[in-house]
């Protein structure tokens, strides 16, 4: 699965048919949904998917009539990575674990 960042920009749009579309996104199993940053007052939302690829996601937001304004592959960091000698210690981890490769 790849992850994907995806915006969302309808400030027309009231919050309960926001709220609506999340309860069935939530159900969906055609890709998981992470994680969504939004802001009411300005109608947009920022939302972390994973899926096998952009054309999933189309269809899955196309076949509930939900825009989006762009969707990008996306990795993720964290500050913790990056403190003194985690990001070594983080590449000694990650080239002995057992899932490497999965």
């Amino acid at each position: 699965m790849k992850t994907y960042m995806v915006v969302h920009r309808a400030p027309e749009l009231s919050w309960e048919v926001v709220e609506d579309n999340w309860r069935i996104l939530a159900n969906i199993e055609s890709a998981d949904w992470v994680t969504t940053y939004f802001n009411v007052n300005e109608g947009v939302r920022y939302c972390v998917w994973q899926a096998p690829d952009t054309a999933t996601l189309e269809k899955t937001f196309g076949d509930l009539e939900i825009s989006f304004e762009s969707m990008t592959e996306v990795e993720e960091t964290k500050p913790d990575m990056w403190g003194a000698g985690k990001w070594e210690e983080h590449l000694v981890a990650e080239a002995t674990a057992d899932t490497l490769g999965d």
